[in-house]
């Protein structure tokens, strides 16, 4: 376990999966972590392909698991939503999206490219306040409870590599290089400022 200073926050599309079970890593090693989502809705697999759920982002993760469980308790506990839901509950009330967060962040991590392209536009249309320098750096990782582990577990790793960095401006680059060449994975990294 290890506690920081580094604010960090992870975003994927509806602040469900992905995003969640970093929060939940993340947290569990002490870091201060805020998880995400960028959709105007939350989106979740439907009883049948291409016929998602959907909920509003006020709505909270209780919520959303007692309507599937009304709807299909079977269906949903096969794939796995109900435990996802449980897990999400058990971390915090309900789903956030990014667009209306104004904290300021050390690090961002995103999980698919056209979740980085939108916080960086984000970050960008805002106000400059302070010039504090935000590192906006995307892993995709597919949206399945496997590689959402998996992928959180490389973001911890990051994130406690920085954490024992004597200057992570100067050494994040070198540690992005350093993490692709081990996970055989690519990251999109940019410096946007609050």
């Amino acid at each position: 376990m290890f506690s920081s200073s580094l604010r960090v926050a992870v975003v994927c599309v509806s602040n469900i999966n992905r995003s969640m079970e970093a929060h939940s890593i993340l947290r569990r090693k002490g870091l201060s972590v805020r998880s995400f989502g960028t959709e105007s809705n939350v989106r979740l697999p439907g009883p049948r392909p291409g016929r998602p759920v959907v909920y509003d982002f006020a709505a909270t993760y209780k919520e959303m698991y007692n309507d599937l469980v009304r709807k299909d308790r079977e269906c949903y506990t096969h794939n796995g939503i109900l435990h996802i839901l449980g897990r999400n509950e058990r971390i915090k009330l309900g789903p956030e999206r990014f667009q209306e967060c104004t904290d300021f962040f050390d690090v961002i991590f995103t999980c698919e490219e056209s979740v980085y392209d939108t916080v960086v536009e984000d970050l960008c249309s805002r106000e400059q306040q302070t010039l504090q320098p935000v590192h906006v750096i995307n892993m995709d990782i597919k949206d399945t409870l496997e590689d959402a582990t998996l992928g959180a577990f490389l973001i911890c790793e990051l994130c406690q590599c920085l954490q024992q960095s004597d200057d992570m401006e100067d050494s994040l680059e070198e540690l992005l290089l350093q993490m692709e060449e081990k996970s055989g994975r690519s990251f999109l990294h940019t410096v946007c400022f609050y």
